[in-house]
């Protein structure tokens, strides 16, 4: 039976110790009724992983004793970044679940001319949101990695200060840009990093697409199919991989 996993606020492998944190002890405690001496998984967010026991538990931390490490799921070869315009509601949840589940490195929301939800992003009450949806989505899928969540940025400015090898923008089969079908980059070499741009669901506009396309972006297309605007990055993300041996 696979032991119930949490994030660990603190993890000290020299000490052999690990600390979790309230929140993290309130679903320990009061979700899963676990207590002194029970086991646990426990992971550090960076590849980490330990079998543990329970020491102590207060209100507001809980203390385990590191046991054995545990080999965790290998992470994909291609450092992947999903910059993606923010969606409304819950769809924008259901992407950062979705990507994290697929071993995304980063996540970056974005604020396009079409951006809708940009409400989401204020006081940063959305980005805390993403991030909590990303870790409850690592612990569930057993991933030791959660990816790293930006708390917004302006897409022309994200254009200009990524740096990763191979960057994308999705672009819509009819868009005055011509983008060539993500399926001509398997004869490319395999990069070491990538991001993947993917707009809101009024799509891009136009100055954007150029913008892109004059920072060094490859403007790629799914195809004719016409997906929703939340599943796009998913079976992007979900093709690449598969076209460099990290599915």
């Amino acid at each position: 039976m696979a032991l119930p996993r949490f994030l660990a606020a603190h993890l000290d492998e020299i000490s052999g110790s690990a600390t979790l944190s309230e929140e993290e002890t309130h679903h320990l405690t009061s979700v899963l009724r676990l207590r002194f001496g029970d086991e646990v998984a426990v992971f550090d967010g960076n590849g980490r992983e330990y079998r543990a026991r329970i020491e102590r538990v207060s209100r507001e931390a809980t203390q385990l004793r590191l046991l054995d490490a545990i080999a965790p799921a290998p992470e994909p070869a291609v450092r992947l970044t999903l910059a993606q315009a923010v969606l409304k509601g819950e769809r924008m949840d259901d992407v950062v679940r979705d990507a994290t589940m697929m071993g995304v490195a980063a996540i970056e929301p974005m604020i396009t001319a079409h951006t809708v939800a940009r409400a989401a992003l204020r006081n940063g009450r959305g980005a805390d949101r993403w991030r909590r949806v990303a870790i409850a989505s690592a612990k569930q899928c057993r991933r030791a990695v959660v990816p790293v969540v930006g708390a917004g940025t302006p897409f022309l400015d994200w254009i200009v200060q990524d740096s990763a090898a191979l960057r994308i923008v999705l672009v819509e089969p009819e868009a005055s840009t011509s983008g060539r079908p993500l399926t001509v980059l398997r004869d490319e070499p395999t990069p070491a990093s990538a991001t993947i741009a993917v707009g809101p669901e009024g799509g891009w506009s136009e100055t954007e697409i150029e913008a892109a396309t004059r920072a060094g972006w490859l403007p790629i297309t799914m195809g004719r199919r016409t997906l929703r605007a939340d599943a796009v990055p998913i079976v992007a993300i979900g093709v690449l991989q598969a076209m460099w041996g990290d599915l």
